[in-house]
């Protein structure tokens, strides 16, 4: 595990996020968004990212992996990191007073902890279950566009969050042949290759179609709702 010198922005067919009733029915819950923070440069990271692999196919979380570039100076260039993930993971680090590591595993903007602990995220995500959901949302790739859709709620009028659009590759296999990990292949698992912010939400239904560049028309897409506590209003991505 490394300390590092130096994080931003944040992130549907389709996991619907949806608020228990009035009549406390068991309704259908969004998932627990992780973020991975990783480098292909650190020793300590391939036990989180297998992690993250072994999360494939469960319902109950999004598991994102983000490559810092904090490390490109040691030996080895990781070509899936960018200034941009760190810059969202120093910000994390304001937000919830944790210092910068790798590997990093921030559950759903409100807890870090290391990546490689399986019992800690595990106990992290069970309580992230917990916190109160608000809103449903939705996202689809259409015909050069992301179709999003996010629902309002009561008592949300006067929010003020960001809506982020992520595109990801569920698998990328890298050969290293530097640094740390110098030697090995390593399997990064939804591996995130654009985050941008497409506007603000303020408690209105939002219906629309976001254009999407030319980096994000393969892979994934995913939708994060995220106020500035770095509190998740919505998550939905793509299949």
């Amino acid at each position: 595990m490394r300390i590092s010198r130096s994080m931003h922005a944040v992130l549907a067919t389709i996991l619907v996020i949806s608020a228990p009733s009035g009549r406390g029915d068991a309704a259908a819950r969004r998932p627990v968004l992780l973020e991975l923070f990783t480098s292909e440069g650190c020793s300590s990271c391939p036990p989180a990212d297998a992690y993250v692999g072994s999360l494939e196919g469960r319902g109950d979380v999004l598991a994102l992996t983000f490559h810092v570039d904090y490390w490109d100076d040691q030996a080895w260039t990781d070509r899936l990191s960018s200034p941009d993930f760190t810059r969202r993971q120093r910000d994390y680090g304001a937000l919830i007073g944790s210092s910068l590591y790798t590997p990093q595993l921030v559950v759903d903007g409100r807890e870090d902890v290391v990546g490689s602990d399986r019992g800690a995220a595990e106990h992290a995500i069970r309580t992230a279950q917990h916190y109160p959901q608000t809103l449903a949302a939705a996202i689809n790739r259409g015909e050069g566009n992301a179709d999003i859709s996010i629902e309002g709620a009561a008592g949300t009028a006067n929010t003020h969050a960001r809506i982020l659009l992520v595109s990801f590759d569920a698998l990328v296999t890298e050969a290293i042949h530097g640094g740390e990990n110098g030697g090995r292949t390593v399997s990064y698992h939804n591996v995130v290759r654009s985050l941008r912010d497409v506007g603000e939400w303020r408690g209105a239904p939002v219906h629309r179609g976001e254009p999407l560049r030319r980096d994000e028309t393969g892979g994934r897409l995913a939708l994060i709702v995220q106020d500035a506590s770095g509190r998740v209003l919505a998550l939905a991505a793509t299949p």
